[in-house]
């Protein structure tokens, strides 16, 4: 049984959680700490001049919102809003806090990542950590 487990979310209307959230309870321990990690990418320098200046900051708030929904009925879930670069910032932050399983979710391949999303590649091939992949 895994006592630390990080599960990343991403917000978009067709992700269902449900599946993830379930199995980290299954491969967890009872007393498992869990936690919810959605990163919110950078727009990159020559977008930010197209994009409101509150944006980001609205963004964020209505990401709170949508992270607290999911975690209010679960006991011992964490969730947390990063900045960064998905893959990178996910690896990172098992690292620093002692992760011992990521369970990310794949998306349908797309022709520019045939197997795996391009963050849950990232994810498998940099963690130092187990990392269990749901398609």
């Amino acid at each position: 049984m895994y006592k630390t487990i990080l599960v990343p979310v991403v917000f978009d209307e067709d992700k269902d959680h449900a599946k993830v959230l379930k199995l980290a309870t299954s491969l967890g321990a009872s007393d498992a700490k869990i936690t919810l990690l959605h990163v919110m990418e950078q727009l990159p320098a020559y977008a930010t001049s197209y994009v409101p200046e509150q944006a980001s900051a609205n963004l964020r708030v209505e990401l709170q919102k949508e992270m607290d929904k999911l975690t209010r009925d679960l006991p011992g879930v964490d969730g947390k809003i990063v900045d960064g670069h998905s893959g990178r910032t996910i690896v990172n932050h098992a690292k620093k806090n002692d992760v011992d399983l990521i369970i990310v979710n794949s998306h349908q391949p797309g022709f520019g990542d045939f197997i795996l999303g391009s963050t849950a590649a990232y994810v498998v091939r940099h963690a130092t950590c187990a990392v269990h992949v749901v398609k």
